[in-house]
């Protein structure tokens, strides 16, 4: 897997708060059985992209540096303002590395997620010369995700977060995983273009799949993982959660 290492970066989403889990601590250094969350989701990007990384930090951000420097060699964004995922990948964009061709977007609160997923995800995304592809997850309960929506012919032409979808829509059990690859000039075209006219006023990173579509490029859903790897930590419940799940694996 060197030539992903080379070729593909990682964008890593870690500056926001985390006012749910009703902690002054960044989000994402909460711990999950004794160690901050990042460094979970940092283990399995580096065992894929290698240096590659771009993390991007907003609150409490010297001491998230501070954290993840003591085991990771990785290069830093800041997020003045938390103002949507559309904005942190943007403030990404002037760091990523000069021979990266495509980026994988992650979420610093998703401590499952394994390196044999996102290889899988690579393979699939150059194997169907994708512009963009999508990670997706099947799940009884939809509620709190974002439903990916497709055209006539069965193809994948946007997201709509669950604030935003009408009753239709929160039916659909296919949901977004909230990890994305995209071509790299692809990404830099379509982030400016993000707008914030939503339920919260945020540009968010979901919004490249419709513009994407609407700009003719090849758009796809992968579906290569179950949902217990991408399950988010927004909470002290989802935490003990994720704790379980770590210690029946082990």
């Amino acid at each position: 897997m060197q030539q992903n290492k080379d070729n593909f970066s990682a964008v890593i989403l870690a500056a926001g708060m985390g006012k749910r889990m009703k902690s002054d601590n960044a989000k994402v250094l909460h711990e999950v059985l004794g160690i901050p969350m990042i460094s979970y989701i940092l283990r399995t990007a580096d065992s894929v992209f290698g240096d590659n990384i771009i993390l991007v930090v907003g609150y409490q951000a010297d001491e998230v540096k501070k954290k993840v420097s003591e085991q990771y060699n990785v290069i830093f964004a800041f997020q003045k303002e938390q103002r949507g995922t559309g904005h942190a990948v943007l403030c990404a964009l002037p760091q990523l590395p000069e021979n990266t061709t495509d980026v994988i977007i992650l979420c610093g609160d998703v401590p499952l997620l394994t390196s044999g997923t996102l290889r899988k995800m690579i393979k699939c995304h150059k194997e169907k010369n994708y512009d963009l592809s999508v990670l997706s997850v099947k799940v009884d309960n939809p509620e709190g995700y974002g439903r990916l929506i497709f055209d006539n012919k069965s193809n994948l032409c946007g997201i709509v977060e669950e604030a935003d979808a009408n009753a239709q829509q929160k039916k659909r059990k296919i949901v977004n995983a909230g990890i994305y690859c995209v071509k790299a000039d692809l990404l830099k075209y379509l982030l400016p273009k993000i707008k914030s006219d939503n339920a919260q006023g945020e540009q968010y990173i979901t919004d490249i799949v419709e513009l994407a579509y609407q700009t003719k490029k090849a758009v796809g859903a992968v579906t290569c993982c179950e949902y217990d790897e991408v399950m988010g930590v927004n909470s002290q419940h989802d935490l003990l959660k994720v704790e379980k799940k770590l210690m029946d694996k082990i």
